[in-house]
């Protein structure tokens, strides 16, 4: 296959314009890509996190492609002039498909920073929202509306790399998100150990008043009526459970401490 340094350029623009055909416009797309990649990265380092580099890249071949199409060579336009506005275009309509907040919450959102930025600088401390909505001219309730409308114009990719890691995957946000409806699967294997410590060694009605009262939420009054027992005599039963429990686990001690 010819590198770029054997190929006649100007011979295959001709060739290309003559016949049309897939083999020549992908040696040309292959010339040119390294402007695609370059208007990439220069768009993409003044971007927030979240936006893919690739789909910049992808939208500027789209670009490139059409500018391939429609370039004129009897115009004496350098081609590299002539199509990288169109690169630029392809990738800027691809970020603007990728927001979905208005332009004009966008609009108010810049508005307030800047006026926030300013009155920072002024006052050496952060502005109160009064002053914010003086300085932007609206009233207080106006002013509400617009912090309300701003918050929507920050978004977080959910597979955005969080961390780089030394294996074969990455971890992502999605990967560290914390599911506070979902149960701790370590929560129950530790309540079970618990129970099983502090029961260990008591008899079967000692055992079932200390399961019923603090893991079942029963009254004294209520375990008496289950065990069949009085309620101060199921009182003074855990009264002495206690006790006993406290004074094991204080022997204990430097088990748990290491």
């Amino acid at each position: 296959m010819a590198t770029h340094v054997d190929l006649d350029v100007p011979q295959l623009w001709r060739d290309f314009k003559a016949d049309h055909s897939i083999e020549h416009r992908n040696q040309l797309i292959e010339i040119y890509l390294p402007l695609v990649k370059y208007n990439a990265e220069r768009i993409w380092a003044r971007l927030p996190d979240g936006v893919d580099l690739d789909d910049l890249i992808s939208a500027g071949v789209f670009g490139l492609l059409d500018a391939i199409e429609a370039f004129d060579l009897g115009r004496g336009v350098k081609f590299e002039t002539y199509c990288v506005p169109r690169i630029r275009g392809a990738m800027l309509d691809e970020l603007r498909t990728m927001d979905w907040v208005p332009r004009l919450v966008r609009s108010k959102a810049s508005r307030m920073e800047e006026a926030r930025k300013s009155l920072e600088a002024s006052l050496g401390r952060p502005p109160r929202p009064d002053e914010m909505a003086a300085r932007l001219g609206v009233t207080p309730a106006e002013f509400h509306k617009m912090v309300c409308e701003a918050t929507a114009v920050s978004q977080v990719s959910l597979s955005k790399k969080w961390y780089e890691t030394d294996s074969y995957k990455d971890v992502r946000e999605i990967d560290i998100l914390e599911d506070k409806k979902a149960e701790d699967p370590t929560h129950r294997l530790q309540n079970r150990d618990l129970m099983r410590l502090v029961t260990r060694g008591l008899n079967r009605n000692e055992r079932l008043i200390i399961i019923l009262y603090y893991y079942e939420d029963m009254t004294m009054k209520e375990i008496g009526a289950t065990l069949d027992l009085s309620e101060s005599r199921v009182s003074q039963m855990h009264s002495s459970i206690v006790a006993r429990l406290q004074s094991q686990l204080a022997k204990r001690r430097p088990e748990f401490s290491n």
